[in-house]
Formats: C-alpha cells, sequence, structure tokens
C-alpha cells in the first residue's frame, strides 16, 4: 500500500503581499508568504490529515528554499521537489483591497523552475498515490508541464487511481482561447471528479446553464462534476442525480483569492473519505467560506480538528432545531 493518499503538482510562488491599500508601485512595505493553487489544495488536504506529496522545481536561490520549507512545515511530503540550479523561483506582488473587492496580483513567473517540470520528473512512488489532484495550470506553463499533466493524468486513471481536476483557467498564460479550451477540455476528460467555476463552466463548453456543462462533461467520461456559484453555493451532478447545494453566509469577504481551492479541499476530502456527494459540496461551500474570511491563499483553510468541532456544532444544531 502506498504511504501517499494525494499527489498534487504545479508551481509554488512566493507571494509578497501589500501591507498597506493602494497603488503597489507606492506600496514600501509587504509581508512574504507562498502562492500556488495547486499547492493550496495540497496544504488544505494536509492539515485536514492526509498524506500529500508534491510534485515540483523551485531555483536554487532564497524564494525557492523559502517555498519548500514553508510547504513542508504544513506537513507537505516534498521530497520530490526538485532544485533547479538554471532557473528562478517563481513570485508575485499582491495588493492589499478593502471592502473585498479581488486584490491586484503582479506575477513574474516566465521561465520560472517549475516552468520546466516535464514527464522525466515522475518517479515511481508518485504513481502509487491513492489520489490524484491537477488543475489547468502546470499546462498553461509550457508545454513540458503540459505533457506532464497529460502523462500523470492519464497513467493515474489507468491505473485505477482516483483524479480531480479544476480548470483554474489562466487566460493570460495561454496563446489563444481557443487552445486553452481544447487543452483544458482534453486534461478534464482524463478526471473523475471535475470542479469549475460557473464562467469558466460557460466558456470550455460554451453552454450556459449549470445542468448543460456538467452534462457536457459527463459525456466525455467524467463521474462527477461540481460546479461553483460563488456566494450561491455549488451544483453538482452525477450520472444518478444532481442538486444544488447552498452556500455558507459570511459576514465579511477579506479575500476572494483561494476561495475556489478551500473548496477543492472539501470536495476531495469528503469524497475520499466515502462521503457523498451532496456532503461533499457541502464541505466544499464551508470551506470556501472560511478561506475568503482571511487575507491570505490558503491560511483560512481548516485543520482536521476545526472540521470535526464544525460537524459537532451542525450535529448539535440539527438535533435542536
Amino acid at each position: 500500500m502506498s504511504d501517499i493518499d494525494i499527489l498534487s503538482f504545479g508551481e509554488t510562488m512566493t507571494m509578497l503581499v501589500a501591507e498597506q491599500p493602494g497603488d503597489l508601485a507606492q506600496v514600501r512595505h509587504y509581508e512574504k508568504r507562498i502562492a500556488g493553487a495547486d499547492s493550496n489544495v495540497a496544504i488544505g488536504l494536509s492539515r485536514l490529515g492526509f498524506n500529500v506529496a508534491w510534485l515540483s522545481r523551485v531555483g536554487n536561490d532564497s524564494m525557492g528554499r523559502f517555498v519548500t520549507d514553508s510547504l513542508r512545515q504544513e506537513g507537505v511530503d516534498c521530497q520530490h521537489v526538485t532544485v533547479d540550479s538554471r532557473h528562478p523561483t517563481g513570485f508575485q506582488f499582491k495588493s492589499l483591497e478593502l471592502g473585498g473587492a479581488d486584490p491586484v496580483v503582479e506575477y513574474f513567473r516566465r521561465g520560472s523552475a517549475a516552468s520546466h517540470l516535464c514527464v522525466d520528473d515522475l518517479v515511481p512512488r508518485l504513481l502509487t498515490a491513492r489520489h490524484l489532484h491537477a488543475t489547468g495550470i502546470p499546462a498553461a506553463l509550457s508545454d513540458s508541464c503540459r505533457a506532464l499533466s497529460r502523462e500523470l493524468m492519464g497513467q493515474m486513471r489507468e491505473a485505477g487511481r482516483s483524479v480531480s481536476f479544476d480548470p483554474n483557467l489562466r487566460p493570460s498564460l495561454w496563446s489563444s482561447e481557443a487552445i486553452m479550451i481544447r487543452e483544458i477540455n482534453h486534461l478534464a476528460s482524463l478526471a473523475h471528479w471535475v470542479m469549475p467555476g460557473l464562467a469558466e463552466g460557460q466558456l470550455l463548453t460554451g453552454f450556459d446553464t449549470p445542468a448543460d456543462i456538467a452534462r457536457f462533461y459527463l459525456d466525455q467520461g467524467v463521474e462527477a462534476v461540481v460546479i461553483k456559484l460563488g456566494a450561491s453555493g455549488a451544483y453538482y451532478r452525477t450520472e444518478l442525480a444532481e442538486a444544488f447545494v447552498p452556500g455558507q453566509p459570511v459576514a465579511q469577504v477579506v479575500d476572494t483569492v483561494g476561495a475556489g481551492d478551500g473548496f477543492a479541499v472539501g470536495v476531495i476530502s469528503a469524497l475520499l473519505e466515502n462521503l457523498g456527494f451532496a456532503q461533499a459540496t457541502a464541505r466544499g461551500n464551508w470551506i470556501g467560506s472560511l478561506a475568503v474570511q482571511s487575507r491570505g491563499d490558503m491560511e483560512g483553510l481548516p485543520t482536521r480538528a476545526a472540521l470535526q468541532a464544525a460537524q459537532l456544532a451542525q450535529m448539535s444544531h440539527t438535533q435542536t432545531a
């Protein structure tokens, strides 16, 4: 039996977060954190007690050491992160916005170490993982990353492992919208569980409604589609069932970045615990709501103890209602 519950892969960057609002050009003080949709999910699942392995590359620089140190502190297995002496670690600047507005993010990732990930980075141990989580971001970074995404998802599905996929569209990284749509939909067809946002699903499929978007992917052999609907909640569909699951009320939205990653953490963790899609989607909504209430991309993701406390509180509320 494998010692890896979940494998994730992609690029983690150093993130410099503004400590005061305003134009980034005028900001003088920043807090150093890490950022990356794929690694946000890895961290969230690690906090819930899963053994998570991370496949990536970082530069032989202080930012690369900061990235791997931060992930290890979160309990993520980084033994398959390669230190690349020829290419730097990517980084980004992120603005501080008041009132819940989306922050401004400036990326410096072109030619980064992680963009040079390739099929040769795969080792047999990684392919023993019980589950693979993938997003569309690595495929957008380079041809070699795209080849890795295809190979890894294909091998894991063929081996009988479960595979989840979040499109996580980054149009600015693709040479054209048509190529992005074609490649992302191909990767989605290799997954069991596909988790787009509503706008992403509309762009990728050409359909408007959650039901029709889900049908598009089910017809390609996907087992289930879970569509994020923002504050309204989410919708899931399989060949046997479909439902809208209401969102969790939030008193104040602090930062929307990372909400979709939190949602993925909830859905994946619940499904790997053999819960149904309704329960998984509800957990995704809950963790997504926690994510938008903190400044960082992954700082709001809960521990297993916090999840258990919330479950107990819900049971108590149900019994007294």
